[in-house]
């Protein structure tokens, strides 16, 4: 068997950076009470790793909830700045791992709000980035999940409005959107915020799928940038399965000849090495 990995795969340079600001805030306030709101990461190993260092996970609108004095980290996706208020309010600590793209994305929001524009968000509701744009753009925001909502929404032709997006959104049904919009509203400003990271995997992968019998994309089950690789893959008629540890692999994989592996931006490299040497049957391969 051949394994091929993505040219593109695994943890984004947000993700990173959140983790090791977590261990930073471990071994820098020994004895402290630490949270992050929301899981820090969509890859429960990871996270289930950090519990046993004393990160505790409170829920993404439990701000108040936080041990007054304690240590809270700011994950990837961002929080309104309500919710930054909130802690400030109970002295805690904060360590703002927020990602550099969404908090570019948060500022676009705020001052397009400030200047009279409605902030139309192209992204998925549940994942936790759109919270802190909506925070940030207030009474003005409003998100569009597909080109059907899209469809339905109701634009003047000289409307003062910015398009944005989160930042791991597809960037296929972006330009769907933009495109249809534009058309609703030919004043529309398009401002492109997926972050290249994320085009850069899925291009990766579109590479990958035409040279191998299945690919394997390795992620947490939660994590709509990892089902958003999944569902790539299967456009491309291309055989694929989501896992989250190598225990997963399909029976079937191990008797294809080229399998491909690809993985989503919360998945460590541990996890995305323990995969290839369980198809290739070498406990130490990397």
């Amino acid at each position: 068997m051949t394994v091929i990995r993505s040219d593109v795969l695994g943890c984004c340079f947000g993700v990173r950076h959140a983790l090791d600001a977590a261990q930073k805030a471990i071994s820098d306030n020994p004895g402290k009470k630490l949270y992050t709101l929301g899981p820090l990461i969509h890859n429960r190993f990871a996270l289930e790793a950090l519990e046993k260092q004393g990160l505790s996970v409170l829920g993404e609108n439990d701000a108040e909830k936080a041990e007054c004095g304690s240590v809270v980290i700011i994950r990837a996706h961002g929080v309104p700045p309500e919710t930054i208020e909130t802690l400030k309010k109970r002295n805690c600590t904060i360590v703002d791992a927020t990602c550099t793209r969404v908090t570019a994305s948060q500022k676009l929001a705020a001052s397009s709000a400030q200047k009279g524009c409605t902030v139309l968000f192209a992204g998925d509701e549940k994942h936790g980035e759109v919270a802190g744009i909506a925070g940030y753009a207030k009474e003005r925001f409003i998100l569009v999940q597909s080109v059907e909502e899209a469809e339905t929404l109701s634009l003047s032709e000289n409307e003062k409005a910015v398009l944005l997006s989160q930042t791991t959104f597809s960037k296929t049904e972006f330009e769907k959107i933009a495109e249809l919009l534009k058309r609703k509203c030919p004043s529309l400003t398009v401002i492109h915020t997926i972050c290249p990271a994320t085009k850069a995997r899925q291009d990766a992968l579109l590479k990958l799928c035409p040279n191998v019998d299945g690919v394997l994309v390795v992620g947490g089950k939660n994590s709509a940038n990892t089902k958003r690789l999944l569902l790539a893959a299967r456009a491309q008629s291309c055989r694929a399965d989501l896992i989250e540890t190598a225990d997963e692999i399909p029976s079937d994989y191990f008797k294809m000849k080229r399998v491909g592996i690809t993985a989503g931006a919360s998945t460590p490299d541990y996890i995305i090495d323990a995969v290839e040497a369980a198809l290739t049957g070498c406990k130490d391969a990397q």
